[in-house]
């Protein structure tokens, strides 16, 4: 009596669960006995059905609570006159006169929908059975690759090389891309502390797969086994054999797929470690610059351009009189990091000559469109370059012949209030407002074009494409070696916001992945055609 009781109840073809409750209207975030009222009556609702109409083999599975989560998707609301919460958030009701009441509208409801829907009812059924034979393989899948109590060789996956301390807060592992990279890094390593566990290829997707498929593939068996401590509810945190897990793979595009794959496994499976701490990727170098006997290992392109710009410097100190040698380079830095950011800019638009001239003459950007497009035809006919056609309302829509083509550009606010664009802008305002005011009148990147290629003179810089081209003693001085190695630790500050980009990116659905593909295409900074 005095109970209102609404239930909404979908099913899909993924493999979570989002159940939301509510009491008065207010979220309850923890649950309580409206949303357990709600799980009884739908299991028992499922059960009923499965005993009743399922063949005679599958009356023989047993279906639990936990199979009719897969794929669910509910929500569950009460008016109760007097709830009675627990906790200091009121977060979870408590009343127990509650769950009766929601159980047995549940059932009652849902049963009836069964028996008016056989189609949807067989669809529903068929998931749930599904869901709970994948349980049931899981479950023997787990005893086959759950650690044993002490350690023998025989229980080791045959590719581990692993160190020789048994203490797990000294000790770390690297899950290395490929047996090659793998082979280095074994005769780098330091064996007394560091393991090495190559993986061959590219490991399962796991977020589009049942449990049961995920632990018969061999190369995440043997990082279970290698690690120790189980997975899921089998995960015992004092069982994990190493401190750091180290993810190293090469620094290209098809390495970022084995790292995003890597951190699906962990993030859905091992979430525990990531939150402990004990998750890292590794930072190989990406360039090797070797002059005479002098040789440097440089992680980036931001960090080869500073490089060249503090050893190219000496022969043009004339043309900075007002400097010392230090304000020289920070200043020779900012311009660098606006050449990176035109060189954004110029993926997203083709004649970035325009998109620079109104980044430097900032002054014009105040003006109505007209006025902006008088200064912009102005600089084009400086240029050499014919306006074909053009368009001015609230934006300036331009067809320009080059010597590349005909051009098509549009300057309007997606352009100008752009985060790139604005920050570009900041960037440039930044370099005009330092105390180089010497040098407005020079092209600024020309001169560190000039300065760059002094410091190249004689010198051979390579490309890394993957950790294979490094001989072992380089693997170890550049990546391994504790004292000089670069390493990201992996940590999640939103859970939810983590949770729906692994869906995104890894889960089944694929026109959210091709929308969010065709939104950011021009944003794409490594792309392996």
């Amino acid at each position: 009596d005095d109970i209102e009781v609404d239930v909404a109840v979908m099913y899909n073809n993924s493999y979570s669960e989002k159940v939301y409750s509510f009491v008065n209207s207010i979220k309850t975030i923890d649950g309580g006995t409206h949303e357990s009222g709600f799980r009884a009556g739908l299991t028992r609702a499922i059960t009923n059905y499965v005993n009743n109409n399922a063949s005679a083999k599958e009356k023989n599975i047993k279906v639990s609570g936990e199979d009719t989560k897969e794929g669910l998707v509910a929500i569950v609301s009460v008016k109760v006159p007097e709830p009675q919460f627990q906790g200091q958030t009121k977060g979870k009701l408590g009343s127990s006169y509650v769950r009766p009441a929601v159980q047995k509208l549940t059932y009652e409801k849902l049963a009836q929908y069964f028996e008016e829907n056989p189609a949807d009812a067989k669809n529903v059924v068929q998931k749930i059975l599904l869901s709970a034979r994948a349980r049931e393989a899981a479950k023997r899948a787990r005893e086959l690759t759950r650690k044993k109590d002490g350690f023998s060789i025989g229980t080791l996956p045959g590719k581990l090389a692993d160190c020789q301390s048994k203490i797990r807060e000294e000790s770390e592992i690297y899950l290395v891309e490929g047996d090659s990279a793998g082979g280095s890094a074994k005769q780098g390593r330091d064996r007394r502390f560091q393991a090495i566990l190559p993986l061959k290829g590219k490991i399962l997707n796991v977020e589009k797969s049942r449990l049961e498929k995920i632990l018969k593939s061999e190369e995440i068996k043997n990082m279970i086994t290698a690690l120790g401590c189980g997975i899921s509810e089998e995960f015992n945190d004092e069982k994990l054999r190493y401190d750091k897990i180290i993810i190293m793979t090469d620094a290209d595009v098809d390495g970022s797929h084995i790292q995003t794959l890597l951190l699906t496994f962990f993030f859905r499976f091992l979430n525990s470690l990531v939150i402990n701490g004990n998750l890292y990727i590794a930072q190989p170098p990406l360039y090797r610059y070797k002059k005479g006997k002098n040789e440097i290992y440089l992680k980036d392109d931001k960090n080869l351009n500073e490089f060249l710009i503090k050893n190219g410097i000496d022969n043009f100190i004339e043309e900075f009189p007002t400097l010392n040698k230090d304000e020289i380079i920070e200043f020779l830095k900012k311009i660098a990091n606006y050449k990176l950011l035109l060189k954004e800019l110029q993926k997203r638009y083709s004649l970035i000559e325009i998109v620079q001239y109104l980044i430097e003459n900032q002054n014009i950007l105040g003006n109505d469109t007209q006025t902006l497009f008088n200064h912009i035809k102005t600089y084009l006919k400086s240029k050499n370059y014919n306006i074909l056609n053009s368009n001015v309302t609230d934006e300036i829509h331009l067809y320009i012949q080059t010597e590349n083509g005909l051009e098509e550009i549009s300057i309007n606010e997606e352009l100008l209030n752009s985060n790139l664009f604005v920050e570009t802008k900041r960037v440039y305002s930044d370099i005009l407002n330092s105390t180089a005011k010497e040098l407005k009148d020079k092209n600024l990147l020309e001169l560190l074009e000039k300065i760059e290629k002094s410091a190249k003179k004689g010198a051979y810089i390579q490309r890394y494409k993957g950790l294979g081209e490094m001989n072992p003693e380089q693997l170890w001085d550049t990546t391994m070696n504790p004292l000089h190695r670069r390493l990201l630790k992996v940590s999640v500050e939103d859970a939810e916001r983590a949770d729906d980009t692994f869906n995104l990116f890894m889960g089944d659905e694929v026109e959210p992945r091709r929308a969010y593909i065709e939104e950011n295409a021009k944003n794409v900074r490594v792309l392996d055609v």
